[in-house]
């Protein structure tokens, strides 16, 4: 029974990895119905230029059909 403590060797290393990144999604500080709205309209924009690209025919988006 050489190895018996490795599982907790092991839960003190996987925590000081991850106690740099508790709770870093959050930080923002918006509200959840802030985020949403903020995430939706980035959507909309991003909508808006993909179809500008496609009715101007501008291949500068790169991932368009190849003919």
């Amino acid at each position: 029974m050489t190895r018996g403590n490795q599982r907790d060797r092991d839960r003190e290393r996987a925590q000081a990895r991850n106690a740099g990144k508790a709770k870093q999604s959050k930080s923002d500080g918006l509200t959840p119905e802030q985020r949403r709205e903020r995430d939706a309209k980035a959507l909309q924009e991003k909508a808006a230029k993909k179809a500008g690209q496609a009715a101007g025919g501008n291949n500068a988006g790169g991932g368009g059909k190849k003919l």
